[in-house]
């Protein structure tokens, strides 16, 4: 049985793409890949069935990362097939509680920061109306918090 991980942000294509790449990204380097199956949504559909955001791919693609998911919206059905749904902020985390179904579903949900070993933010920013330092703040705290997060899961 696989760990079945979803990062979610607004539109799902900066941070949520991105955690989705560099936790892929971190399986693969710990050789535990087949252990894993990793996804990515947002809250909104604004931007379903695109490419994540040019400037995430970029930023990631300079670490080494390869951001190739396709935005999609969050679905009733992702709170029962995921065995845990990551928000990107507060925001993210009161629209996924408002979505759950049932108190099992709600404790499958938690932010991204939690996981973070490094860093002490709150949250992860939206870089989208920001310049190059957003961008790489946002992996500086993907990289913490998936390592973080992959720790959580002890190897077989």
């Amino acid at each position: 049985m696989k760990h079945r991980i979803l990062f979610v942000c607004l539109g799902n294509i900066c941070r949520s793409a991105a955690a989705e790449a560099v936790m892929k990204a971190l399986v693969a380097k710990a050789g535990r890949s087949s252990e894993f199956f990793i996804d990515s949504a947002g809250i909104l559909s604004y931007h379903e069935g695109e490419k994540a955001d040019h400037r995430m791919i970029f930023h990631a693609g300079k670490r080494g990362y390869d951001v190739t998911s396709i935005s999609r919206p969050v679905k009733s059905y992702d709170f029962e097939d995921f065995d845990i749904v990551i928000g990107m902020d507060n925001s993210n985390i009161d629209d996924l509680m408002d979505r759950a179904a049932t108190p099992d579903q709600q404790k499958k949900i938690h932010k991204m920061t939690e996981y973070c070993r490094k860093f002490d933010n709150d949250y992860v920013p939206d870089p989208y109306y920001g310049g190059a330092e957003g961008f790489d703040l946002v992996l500086d705290l993907l990289e913490d918090a998936c390592a973080g997060l992959l720790d959580t899961f002890p190897d077989k």
